[in-house]
């Protein structure tokens, strides 16, 4: 589970942001068992849900960026790169000063009994400086530091890493860590595999979490559970099948080479390949009698939200079953607001979540403010200042004498109370000069 996220230097945050998921003692009487993780092992209160809010351009998605260049760094960052190779980070560059200098990520999350702190700093040509820190029991202690290529690491905990250091094997645009989980070393390899268990994605571009529901589908009894939230979100599906690829009847807009592709694995490895998925309806005569069903096409037949809903399904389920985080930019994007609503009670939900599976997202529905679903610290905003300088804060931040836990959250925000909103005035100007005044 998620602790802490922070970054500083990338993309819209010059300066460090930072995500906390420990709850704040001002909200102990709100939510608390529905909303909030306790482990005993330090006395944590970790929260289920978080949300971000924010104007348009505001730094909300680059926020998620972050998450997920640090997660897909440290997976991927000792095989898919190479010496020489730039690393493909995105520094705040309306400052020529941070345009050239590094960026920070740091990730702190508690994981089977133990905590771990994590982070690196890193330009597009090499790794600055990485560190990892973990905690058994009482006391944090130092695994590994390292300041350019110089790697210091504990001799007792980390034993397997002489032979690395001494072998001069990690690249200089390579983490550490992630070298050292391919050589087994077992505390690395334990990171890089809760790291695995962020997911990060988009929720306007669905295409391939689509996929992902799609296959899940195969499997008889997570197929019942997509079908049965489908039913609950009352869009009309009373059942729902796969269709296979047709080898002889290939889509004309399918480049020739990979129909080649499609067409021997087919042959060659029996495999099969899944291209739509079939929604099947009730019909009805003129009295309004059930007499038969008619069988629809997702991709063609369906609306844009029941095809977002099906594509969310398969994720939620998965994290869900394996107490894992999601992160999802504009998460109730072609939603309507109740449906949004009930997705996210199944983190908050004890019956539903069972493993302490988190979510993190952001949105533009405030809706869900005056929904009675979030605890002040779950609910975040971002905002530029003039300089184009993104910054992030909790309403959680705010004096409890000027924001009540009680108080709609969802008024006061769009009244500006809490700031991050739009500035319109401009656009009051342009319609007195349309009308002549």
């Amino acid at each position: 589970m998620i602790i802490q996220f922070s970054v500083r230097n990338f993309k819209a945050f010059k300066d460090e942001a930072v995500l906390n998921m420990a709850a704040s003692n001002y909200d102990k009487t709100d939510r608390e068992e529905e909303n909030v993780i306790h482990e005993e092992a330090f006395n944590l209160r970790l929260l289920k849900s978080a949300v971000i809010y924010g104007p348009n351009a505001s730094g909300k998605s680059r926020f998620l960026d972050a998450m997920m260049f640090m997660r897909d760094f440290v997976i991927r960052s000792a095989k898919d790169w190479q010496t020489g190779d730039a690393i493909p980070v995105d520094p705040f560059r309306l400052n020529p000063v941070t345009r050239e200098a590094g960026s920070e990520f740091e990730m702190t999350f508690y994981e089977n009994g133990e905590l771990f702190r994590y982070g690196f700093e890193l330009d597009s040509e090499k790794v600055i400086a990485e560190w990892l820190y973990n905690r058994p029991k009482t006391k944090e202690v130092e695994i590994f530091y390292r300041n350019f290529q110089d790697i210091d690491f504990h001799k007792t905990r980390y034993k397997g890493a002489k032979l690395l250091v001494d072998q001069s094997m990690v690249r200089d645009n390579a983490l550490f860590l992630s070298v050292a989980a391919q050589f087994n070393l077992e505390i690395s390899k334990r990171v890089v595999n809760w790291f695995k268990k962020l997911q990060v994605i988009s929720g306007i571009k669905e295409e391939g979490y689509h996929f992902f529901t799609m296959t899940k589908t195969q499997e008889s009894e997570t197929k019942s559970r997509i079908l049965d939230l489908l039913q609950r979100a009352d869009l009309g599906i009373t059942d729902i099948s796969t269709q296979s690829m047709d080898v002889n009847n290939l889509p004309d807009e399918m480049p020739e080479k990979v129909k080649e592709v499609v067409r021997k694995k087919i042959r060659e490895e029996d495999a099969e390949f899944l291209s739509d998925v079939e929604t099947t309806h009730k019909t009805y005569d003129d009295g309004r009698n059930p007499i038969d069903r008619v069988v629809f096409s997702l991709d063609h037949d369906e609306s844009s939200g029941t095809k977002k809903f099906f594509a969310l399904t398969g994720p939620i389920l998965e994290v869900l079953d394996k107490g894992l985080i999601l992160a999802v930019d504009e998460f109730d994007s072609k939603l309507h607001p109740n449906l949004a609503c009930k997705l996210i009670e199944l983190f908050n939900s004890k019956k539903t979540n069972k493993y302490n599976a988190q979510l993190i997202f952001n949105t533009h529905n405030t809706n869900l403010l005056r929904s009675g679903l979030f605890r002040r610290d779950q609910i975040w905003f971002t905002e530029k200042n003039r300089y184009g300088e993104a910054r992030l804060y909790s309403l959680a931040d705010f004096k409890t004498s000027s924001v009540r836990k009680d108080e709609n959250f969802e008024e006061k925000y769009i009244q500006g109370k809490y700031g991050a909103v739009p500035y319109t005035e401009y656009f009051d100007d342009l319609l007195k000069n349309s009308n002549g005044v």
